[in-house]
């Protein structure tokens, strides 16, 4: 027991207490006393929040199925003009987050809007509202959010596709199967893996999108929450119906799992993998193909960086106001500070695992990284409510809460809670390449633990540690309601600057900031790619 009780297995086990804290707190709330106003919630509005929350989710679904797996399946099987461009094109929609793809759709379909301006340029004088469709409400935010989301369909699927064997395809020919129904009986399923792993990631986005359904006016759990403590002040209730959404998330994962069963998606042959034979199109085929994939390209990505760049061109003087410098600045901090300390404690829980291999720090570990599954504003509320009872109840001659609640502080650590599952999980991928011989070997040789940690083991990983770098920037610049529940006084980053204009129904004033959060997302994708994408 002394062996393992040492400071490697400590840290690590420390780190999982604490990520633990606030995912706890959501099961344990549930037991916690509310006011008057849980019992109205309960007779006004809490089928609203449950029907247009599975209504949202079956529409997005759905959409981001159809897209993600459909262009997917023409880049990874067919050769056509631009196809290597839009392998790497497509994934660019997740450099816009679903609030600003709304404030874009709504901003040219409205009344008098850019489609309105567009219309008038070309026609002259006429009314023309009428004749323009209107995204809004629910259909608006399954549009928005669908079209933000589907890369995560995409990149997990074509990456499936890539590493499809040119046997499956062959199979599908000697049963006499045509392309679509071999794509139906056979590609499609022997992927299913994949398709499920990037549809469990929109759901869980779109049960927990605050951004988007707040600015239609939808009331879902996830604003119902927000409502609860901003509106009702009671983060009892708050916490009440986080558990409900919890519940839910997490019944999702226990229904696909146990539809599978024993089912088995791995091939069982060895040693004569075939590399697919991209088939070439030409004519109609082709034309309609890049049709498809240009659509796609257009409506996720170049549509919303259009809308706002118009409205930044037309109306300057928003631009020349918005604060860059300030929100730049609170956006490198919050980045550098959070990526730092996630990738730092990460690389400290892999590495404490790897030497202890202790049960119970394995459960603790899988444990915590489940919070990425939370919504982020339950993860918001929840470590408020541990603050504010141990505030209370423990330490209660000191007042911590302006230490942890509305300071940079707090967030981060909430940013910590959300994203340590992808530093985590992204520096176990890369440990486990390192051969456990390579250890023993510096042993040998005098290294300490410390020093193979050091002198091995970190510049081993540095290409891992760069792109999980990049990746937590993309999120941590995109995060909305974490980031508007538990930031400083007057401390806005890019994201809640476009929210609160958006909100004040200033969406050309919110342009700006979308337009340059867009941009820097869009740097940071466009070096993922090469290793998210590469083909070997």
């Amino acid at each position: 027991m002394g062996n393992k009780l040492n400071i490697w297995f400590l840290s690590s086990l420390l780190i999982s207490i604490v990520v633990a804290i606030p995912i706890v707190t959501v099961f344990s709330s549930f037991f916690e006393p509310t006011g008057e106003y849980l019992l109205i919630i309960k007779n006004t509005f809490l089928f609203e929040y449950i029907f247009n929350s599975v209504t949202l989710l079956i529409g997005v679904l759905s959409a981001t199925f159809i897209i993600g797996v459909g262009c997917a399946y023409l880049v990874s099987f067919y050769k056509f003009p631009g196809s290597s461009f839009f392998k790497g094109a497509l994934i660019l929609s997740f450099a816009v987050p679903a609030y600003i793809y709304a404030y874009s759709l709504t901003a040219f379909f409205e009344n008098y809007g850019t489609a309105f301006s567009i219309m008038k340029s070309l026609f002259g004088d006429g009314d023309y509202n009428n004749y323009i469709p209107k995204f809004d409400g629910m259909f608006g935010a399954i549009i928005s959010i669908s079209f933000s989301l589907f890369g995560y369909v995409y990149v997990l699927t074509r990456a499936s596709f890539h590493y499809q064997s040119q046997n499956l395809l062959e199979l599908g020919k000697n049963l006499g199967f045509s392309n679509k129904k071999t794509f139906l009986n056979i590609i499609l399923p022997a992927s299913r893996p994949a398709i499920v792993a990037g549809l469990s990631l929109v759901a869980m986005e779109t049960l927990s999108d605050f951004g988007a359904v707040s600015f239609f006016g939808i009331s879902t759990l996830t604003t119902g929450i927000y409502d609860a403590w901003i509106a009702f002040d009671d983060l009892a209730l708050a916490n009440r119906i986080s558990f409900f959404l919890l519940i839910f998330i997490l019944g999702l994962f226990v229904l696909e799992n146990f539809s599978r069963k024993k089912a088995q998606y791995h091939s069982h042959t060895r040693g004569n993998f075939k590399s697919k034979s991209l088939k070439k199109l030409t004519g109609w085929k082709s034309f309609f193909v890049i049709l498809f994939c240009s659509i796609i390209f257009f409506l996720s990505f170049l549509f919303p960086v259009t809308q706002m760049l118009y409205w930044t061109l037309i109306f300057p003087k928003h631009f020349i106001d918005l604060n860059i410098i300030d929100l730049l600045s609170n956006t490198i901090i919050l980045v550098f500070i959070s990526s730092f300390l996630l990738i730092s404690l990460s690389f400290i829980s892999n590495y404490g695992n790897r030497i202890n291999k202790n049960k119970l720090l394995d459960i603790l570990t899988t444990f915590s990284i489940t919070g990425y599954a939370i919504p982020g504003i339950i993860l918001a509320i929840a470590f408020i409510s541990f603050v504010s009872w141990f505030d209370k109840n423990i330490i209660y001659f000191l007042d911590i809460k302006p230490i942890f609640i509305g300071s940079i502080a707090g967030l981060v650590i909430v940013y910590f809670v959300r994203f340590y599952s992808l530093a985590n999980n992204g520096l176990k991928s890369g440990y486990l390449k390192i051969n456990y011989s390579i250890d023993e070997s510096a042993y040998l040789l005098g290294y300490s633990k410390l020093k193979t940690f050091i002198n091995i083991h970190i510049p081993y990983l540095k290409n891992s540690v760069l792109l999980i770098g990049i990746l937590l920037s993309i999120e941590i610049i995109k995060e909305l309601p974490i980031t508007l529940i538990m930031r400083p006084f007057n401390f806005e980053t890019f994201a809640t600057q476009a929210y609160i204009f958006a909100s004040q129904d200033l969406l050309e004033a919110a342009a700006a900031p979308s337009l340059i959060l867009i941009l820097i997302a869009s740097v940071f994708i466009l070096i993922t790619s090469r290793y998210i994408l590469k083909d070997k």
